[in-house]
């Protein structure tokens, strides 16, 4: 039996122990993979010391659990029937799981599927459960088990450490793909500078927005946003009014999308108000996951025809349509910064996992 290290939860509220355990062994449509990085949520800190009073009805992993939301590396091994995958290749792990056999699934759309499970992080329903018996191990290890279906291939220009921020920079490109044709469209992003709100930045910019109304608290942040393309994006700070008014001060009668990023704890007054600053007949989608009760006019959403969308991480051929977009230049990833831990510094790493420089800064476990 092979040993390798990992770094696991025995039970919430407590540091994550670094353990011998046994290596992964890749088998059927598998692949084993050697983590060189793996993203930190860096919210983490706060999911598992406060899970039960935030999100109760979703499961995490079994105890001792191996989380680790975002990895990448280099495959090792790969079982008897996979494919167009070989041992040293370059890649991103997606870890979305579903049961791959739904309606949903076999539609291109996992999330729909009601085994959607997060590999190293959380459930969303109570068949999670099945799935983590299959897949229960993430990324804060020196090896990790996906299905083939879940695999990048990263290209050459890509570290390991761009390659463990792909899961939120594709919740973004996700989202802004559900808003249709964006070329010459205005947007607002709402909780711009945090981890999705600069990841939606850059991919709005590359997707063709005329115009971008980035809205976010602090100011020091909304400049670095704005010297990413400075004559297309307009940044407005929270503190200064509302949002609403600002946008429409500035189109007459607001922009065509809205992008909300505000993360878990944040105000849902914020996000109303920017709500408001949406045209009619326009559409609003939100991936930032705020936790509370919203309450607005329904029939305000119904009379001027509004959208409204939920969208939930990536698909793994979003994840190679951004790879693609990397290498070729579409995307430039060099404006982020890393804030790298080994492994041993797992708790370290956890704790300081949102000391950095918003979302420009990108936090990373490397194995």
């Amino acid at each position: 039996m092979t040993k390798m290290r990992s770094a696991r939860l025995h039970a919430i509220n407590t540091p994550m122990v670094i353990d011998e355990v046994e290596k992964p062994v890749a088998s059927g449509s598998d692949v084993v993979i050697q983590v060189k990085a793996c993203g930190l949520v860096p919210n983490l800190a706060n999911v598992l010391n406060n899970w039960e009073s935030w999100y109760p009805h979703q499961p995490l992993p079994p105890k001792p659990a191996t989380f680790g939301l975002d990895p990448a590396g280099v495959v090792t091994e790969v079982g008897d029937q996979v494919v167009a995958i070989k041992p040293g290749d370059r890649v991103y792990v997606n870890p979305l799981r579903s049961c791959g056999a739904c309606h949903e699934c076999a539609s291109g759309a996992p999330m729909k599927c009601d085994h959607f499970t997060f590999n190293g992080y959380f459930g969303f329903g109570p068949q999670s459960a099945e799935i983590y018996k299959r897949y229960p191990d993430g990324g804060f290890a020196e090896f990790m088990r996906a299905p083939q279906s879940a695999i990048v291939k990263i290209p050459d220009n890509m570290t390991f450490t761009q390659a463990a921020r792909l899961g939120y920079l594709g919740t973004s490109y996700s989202a802004l793909k559900k808003f249709g044709g964006l070329s010459g469209k205005t947007l607002i992003i709402n909780g711009a500078s945090g981890t999705l709100g600069v990841g939606a930045t850059m991919f709005a910019l590359a997707m063709g927005v005329a115009r971008i109304f980035a809205v976010a608290r602090g100011r020091p942040l909304l400049e670095r946003i704005k010297a990413l393309a400075p004559s297309r994006i307009e940044t407005f700070s929270t503190e200064d009014g509302s949002t609403a008014e600002w946008v429409r001060s500035l189109t007459g009668t607001g922009a065509n999308f809205m992008l909300d990023c505000l993360g878990a704890k944040a105000d849902t007054a914020l996000m109303k108000d920017a709500m408001m600053g949406v045209r009619r007949g326009g559409t609003i989608v939100n991936i930032g996951g705020t936790g509370s009760d919203m309450l607005f006019n329904t029939k305000w959403w119904m009379d001027n025809s509004m959208t409204l969308i939920g969208s939930a991480w990536l698909t793994t051929a979003e994840g190679m349509e951004m790879a693609a977009m990397v290498e070729t230049g579409v995307i430039d990833l060099s404006v982020l910064e890393t804030k790298a831990f080994p492994l041993d510094a797992v708790n370290e790493a956890i704790g300081g996992a949102a000391s950095g420089s918003g979302g420009f800064t990108s936090y990373v476990l490397q194995p």
